[in-house]
C-alpha cells in the first residue's frame, strides 16, 4: 500500500526535524499533528515571519542532491531571520513531491533535521502534496519589541558593510553537474558556498544595537543594497575596490559582476553610524568574521558604483524572480 500524506509526515519528519528538544520545549506548546502549531513567544518580544519557496530547475538543479537541498533551503529562509536580528524559534514545510521515493525522503528528512538543530529551529507543521518538486519554508523567530533589523533605517552619512565574501555562489553555477574529479580547488571551494550557505544569525544578534538597517544578500549586493536605500529614502555609494572577493572567485574573471549582481551569497549587507567604526573592527574579531566596509550613504536617490579610477560603473540586474 503506498505511503499516504500522514505517514510521510510521521516517518520521516515529526520524529525528526519536528522533535521538541528541551531547548524548544518551552516555546513550542504544540508542533506537528494539530490544525495549528501553537507557540509561546517570550515576554517583551515580538514575532518575525518570513518564507520562501523553491522550485526544481528554478532554485535549485534537477536532480539535485536531496541532503544539499535540505539543508540549503533552510539555511536559505533562517538568513531571512538573521537579516532581521531575530533569535529562531521553528519553521513550516510545504513540500510537493513527484513520487514518494522513500530514499529520497531519507536522505531529505535526515539533512533537514542537522541543519535544524544546527539553526536553532524546530518543524512544527505543514503539509505535502503530489506534483513538481517544490518547497514552501515558514521560518518563525522573535526579537524584543522594537529591536528587529529593518530595511528602513539608513541613515545620511552611515557606512555600509559586507559580512564574508560575495560572488562565490555565482560562479559556482558554471560548477554544477561536473564530475567531482574534473573539479579544482577553486571550483570546489565556490560549489561549497553554493551548496551550504552560512546564516549569519550571530552577526545579525549582535547587530541589533549596532546597525540602521540590514538585508540579507539573495539577489546580488547592487540589487539588495538598492532595496536599503529605497526603503530607506536615501542613496548609496559602492565602492568596488572594496568589495570582499574571495581568492578562488578573482580566479574565475568575472568576480566584480558575481558580486555585484550574482546572488545566494546569504551574507549581510548592513548600515551604521561612522562613529561605529571601531566597534564593528571589535565584533569582526569576536565572531572571526570579515566585515568589510565598502561604501557610504548619502542624500539622494539609487546606487552609484566607482571602481578604483573612480570611474562609474554600471551593475547588471540581479537575480529576477519572473
Amino acid at each position: 500500500m503506498p505511503a499516504t500524506e500522514f505517514d510521510i509526515i510521521q516517518r520521516y519528519f515529526r520524529e525528526g526535524a519536528g522533535k521538541v528538544s528541551d531547548t524548544h520545549a518551552k516555546t513550542v506548546r504544540c508542533g506537528i499533528g494539530d490544525d495549528c502549531a501553537v507557540l509561546a513567544i517570550p515576554a517583551g518580544e515580538e514575532l518575525l515571519l518570513s518564507v520562501d519557496t523553491l522550485v526544481e530547475s528554478v532554485h535549485f538543479p534537477k536532480a539535485y542532491s536531496p541532503a544539499l537541498l535540505a539543508r540549503r533551503a533552510l539555511a536559505v529562509c533562517v538568513s531571512d531571520l538573521a537579516a532581521s536580528g531575530a533569535s529562531p524559534l521553528a519553521f513550516t514545510l510545504a513540500l510537493t513531491l513527484p513520487v514518494v521515493d522513500e530514499n529520497w525522503l531519507c536522505e531529505f528528512s535526515a539533512a533537514l533535521a542537522q541543519a535544524a538543530s544546527e539553526f536553532g529551529v524546530v518543524l512544527v507543521g505543514g503539509d505535502t502534496t503530489r506534483g513538481p518538486l517544490c518547497m514552501s519554508l515558514q521560518v518563525m523567530g522573535s526579537a524584543p519589541a522594537g529591536q528587529a533589523l529593518l530595511r528602513s533605517g539608513a541613515q545620511i552619512g552611515d557606512l555600509i558593510y559586507v559580512s564574508g565574501s560575495v560572488g562565490d555562489a555565482h560562479a559556482a553555477l558554471a560548477c554544477l553537474g561536473q564530475a567531482p574529479q574534473n573539479l579544482n580547488d577553486d571550483q570546489r571551494y565556490l560549489l561549497a558556498r553554493y551548496h551550504a550557505p552560512t546564516p549569519r544569525l550571530a552577526l545579525g544578534f549582535k547587530l541589533r544595537n549596532l546597525a540602521t538597517a540590514a538585508i540579507d544578500i539573495s539577489d546580488g549586493l547592487a540589487a539588495d543594497l538598492t532595496h536599503i536605500v529605497n526603503a530607506s529614502g536615501v542613496a548609496a555609494v559602492l565602492n568596488l575596490q572594496n568589495l570582499p572577493i574571495s581568492p578562488a572567485l578573482q580566479r574565475t574573471g568575472d568576480a566584480v559582476d558575481s558580486a555585484l549582481s550574482g546572488g545566494d551569497d546569504y551574507e549581510l549587507c548592513f548600515t551604521v553610524p561612522a562613529s561605529r567604526r571601531a566597534d564593528i573592527a571589535v565584533l569582526s574579531e569576536s565572531l572571526n568574521l570579515a566585515l568589510t566596509e565598502v561604501g557610504y550613504i548619502e542624500a539622494g536617490s539609487g546606487l552609484r558604483c566607482y571602481d578604483a579610477q573612480q570611474n562609474l560603473y554600471s551593475p547588471r540586474g540581479g537575480y529576477q524572480h519572473f
